[in-house]
């Protein structure tokens, strides 16, 4: 049978010429054939020349996500199995794996795989599924996983609203192997943190911010410290345990903070309170009180998932710089972090100027990083580019 074929509105090709993976419906001029959900398409341009094989969805905005660029290629076994041998490969050779270890494995559009994350927890994986296509070969992807990785056992995680907008029909929970134990943890930095695989955020922990737990951490002795959006107390106890004078730990969710109270006592730190509150309004009675700190850390969830909600998303980060600025005592450090993709390091920046000159406090750059290598970002897809972290002393 042959492959259906989708045909690019006229000038339209060239962002997948560069392998950018997500060809939106309103780039498309017609399909040719009747591509169930799921199934492989080639897609040429205008001009009816090849450009490369992608999976279909006529459920998701992104219409079809392409994998690869080889005419004729199919995206069988041998295709999933190469990608992803050459993703834990990449890993294996960063020397990021090992028993106690977490990793991401495999990151999506970076490593050539829209829509599936693969996260390794000491001898666990799981699966975060954002696409059809992807979840779909599920089971396949199981198996090439059992063979390369050979894990105790492989859970499925969905992402929130992606779901529904790509017609996903998917359950968290265990695809393979043993269910994890309660107890599972991984050892970051010299500490321990346990890891809800079926029911955390995410994948049940945010790797992506290791090296910057890592950093802000090497600010914190002496220092009282409020870690805002604590989760699970990342920061704060990276902090707690490098000599902070003591931390406080604010979430609004109870199951994070009970984590992060077991994450405390299993690391033997007793210079951590924890608060469940709303973590602005928290802020705001802290400023209200008089109180201060060494060290703020603002670590808020995504404010931008599409290009209208950045003025809204800009709006929030200065409100929350602006209270971590008040809040600090003089040479304090302030920690801005961002994980909304569309919020560029420039804006961050010129947002920490404007504050300060609001506050009327002078405000020093020491440092700006992101993800680590584990999290690639692709360059023919800049949307993998996402976390962003600056440090910053106020005299």
């Amino acid at each position: 049978m042959p492959v259906p074929r989708i045909i690019l509105k006229t000038k339209r090709a060239q962002p997948f010429y560069a392998r950018h993976p997500w060809v939106f419906a309103g780039l498309i001029d017609r399909v040719e054939g009747t591509p169930a959900d799921g199934d492989e398409v080639d897609v040429f341009s205008s001009a009816e020349n090849f450009i490369a094989r992608g999976l279909f969805n006529s459920k998701s905005k992104i219409r079809v996500r392409l994998y690869c660029w080889e005419p004729n290629r199919e995206l069988d076994r041998a295709f999933f199995h190469e990608r992803l041998s050459s993703a834990i490969r990449f890993r294996d050779a960063l020397g990021m794996r090992g028993p106690e270890r977490g990793t991401r494995l495999v990151y999506s559009e970076a490593d050539g795989l829209s829509g599936c994350v693969i996260d390794e927890y000491d001898r666990y994986l799981v699966m975060q599924v954002t696409a059809l296509g992807i979840a779909s070969r599920r089971e396949m992807l199981a198996d090439v996983l059992e063979e390369l990785v050979a894990p105790a056992g492989i859970c499925i995680r969905t992402e929130k609203g992606v779901s529904k907008l790509e017609g996903l029909d998917l359950r968290d929970g265990l695809l393979r192997g043993s269910e994890p134990p309660a107890d599972l943890s991984i050892v970051e930095n010299g500490l321990r943190f346990a890891v809800p695989l079926t029911v955390g955020q995410k994948t049940g922990y945010f790797l992506d911010q290791r090296d910057n737990r890592r950093i802000v951490a090497g600010y914190a002795k002496g220092r009282a410290v409020l870690d805002a959006f604590s989760y699970t107390g990342g920061f704060g106890l990276q902090c707690a345990a490098a000599g902070a004078m003591w931390v406080e730990c604010v979430d609004s969710s109870a199951p994070a903070l009970e984590l992060a109270r077991h994450n405390a006592r299993i690391n033997n730190l007793d210079n951590v309170a924890l608060v469940k509150a709303d973590v602005v309004k928290h802020l705001e009675r802290c400023v209200a009180e008089g109180r201060t700190f060494g060290m703020v850390i603002l670590d808020p969830p995504k404010f931008a998932r599409s290009r209208s909600l950045i003025p809204d998303a800009l709006k929030g980060y200065r409100r929350l710089l602006t209270l971590g600025v008040k809040l600090l005592q003089p040479d304090g450090i302030l920690v801005m972090c961002c994980c909304s993709g569309l919020i560029t390091f420039d804006m961050l920046e010129e947002l920490h100027a404007l504050v300060a000159v609001q506050e009327r406090r002078a405000v020093q750059l020491l440092g700006r990083s992101g993800q680590p290598a584990d999290h690639p970002v692709a360059t023919a897809c800049m949307e993998t580019a996402y976390l962003k972290c600056l440090i910053s002393r106020v005299p």
